[in-house]
């Protein structure tokens, strides 16, 4: 159900998330300088950036694990850093957040880590409902056969998308990954987005993807910014943010497809 607090975008499309003059800084390094980007309902948005750009702090903040300085940072209609108590823990369950390290528990199976987030964070559900959505999910990232399995008995790829399901049994609303290709060999990595095409298309996910991976921005994203200097400093299509002779941005190519 659309929420009545959600203003349209000047384009016509939902906004989902939005957020105006964010700004963050570590003993006296600022990072984020005024960062101002929106998320449509249903697109895939790819937060570009080389390391230490600050694409992982504004993802944290988004996910409420870091408070900003300064800025709003709005989320299904709601003002996200005014909330608090119930309200707020409403709201994050809405959210999934796919961790760069995935943030297993290595003493707990496959089956185990799925079913600690669904009764942690969903206490009325059935034993038999809790099984058929550990069920659902681990098929539509297709690792049912990993049900029982430890994930020191996991490889990089699989792990990375037993981190998404552990999202997803939750049913979010937004998808927010951390790197997600990082780490993964070309092939793995692969799988991995076409993973994040097929969370987007089945779950009706809206996403924010943090990457420095343009392999991964092309293949997943619907929109890409790419955040320099503690601001966005440019965004639209892949195709038409790359199509350009502006030197920060051919620097990125080529940091990504020559180097």
């Amino acid at each position: 159900m659309k929420e009545e607090n959600i203003k349209p975008a000047i384009n016509g499309k939902e906004v989902v998330i939005g957020i105006r003059g964010l700004y963050k800084s570590f003993d006296h390094i600022l990072v984020l300088k005024g960062v101002d980007i929106d998320l449509y309902k249903g697109e895939n948005l790819v937060i570009l950036g080389k390391s230490g750009s600050g694409k992982s702090v504004l993802i944290k903040i988004i996910a409420g694990l870091l408070q900003p300085d300064k800025g709003t940072v709005e989320i299904l209609g709601k003002d996200m850093l005014h909330l608090k108590g119930k309200e707020l823990q409403s709201l994050r369950l809405k959210i999934g957040f796919s961790f760069q390290k995935s943030a297993l528990y290595d003493s707990m199976t496959v089956r185990e880590n799925l079913e600690f987030a669904l009764i942690r964070n969903k206490k009325d559900l059935s034993p038999k409902e809790v099984e058929d959505a550990i069920l659902k999910v681990l098929e539509h990232v297709q690792l049912s056969d990993s049900i029982n399995k430890l994930p020191s008995e996991l490889s990089g790829g699989q792990t990375k998308r037993i981190g998404v399901a552990r999202t997803l049994v939750l049913q979010p609303e937004i998808m927010l990954y951390d790197e997600p290709t990082a780490g993964l060999d070309p092939v793995t990595a692969g799988e991995i987005n076409n993973m994040i095409l097929e969370v987007q298309k089945t779950y009706k996910t809206s996403s924010v993807i943090i990457t420095h991976d343009l392999a991964c921005a092309k293949a997943t994203g619907n929109r890409v910014a790419i955040l320099s200097e503690g601001k966005i400093f440019i965004q639209g299509s892949f195709e038409k943010v790359f199509n350009t002779d502006n030197a920060l941005i051919k620097s990125f190519y080529d940091y990504n497809f020559i180097n």
